[in-house]
């Protein structure tokens, strides 16, 4: 059994407000947990406009997580512009 995890970085320049992030995240998160049945949250610059990071968790393969980056990647308007992984 593998652990994945991943941390996403995301640049969003044209989000004037919390509340126009908060959106944007919302969404990213669910469709990224009900896609791929994986735990997803915003894990940090909450209070940063522009700079999204969301944290992805679940019990699967490096695969899955290739998957990921790339549906995040085609479906989100921020750009992706860091990506940590570790898998255990």
């Amino acid at each position: 059994m593998l652990i994945a995890a991943a941390k996403l970085t995301l640049r969003a320049p044209w989000v004037r407000s919390l509340k126009e992030k908060r959106m944007i995240v919302q969404s990213l998160i669910a469709r990224v947990s009900q896609k791929f049945h994986v735990s997803a949250a915003e894990v940090e610059q909450q209070d940063v406009h522009q700079t999204i990071v969301v944290g992805v968790a679940a019990v699967v393969g490096s695969a899955v997580l290739d998957k990921i980056l790339r549906f995040v990647e085609e479906t989100c308007e921020a750009e992706l512009t860091g990506v940590e992984r570790e898998i255990r």
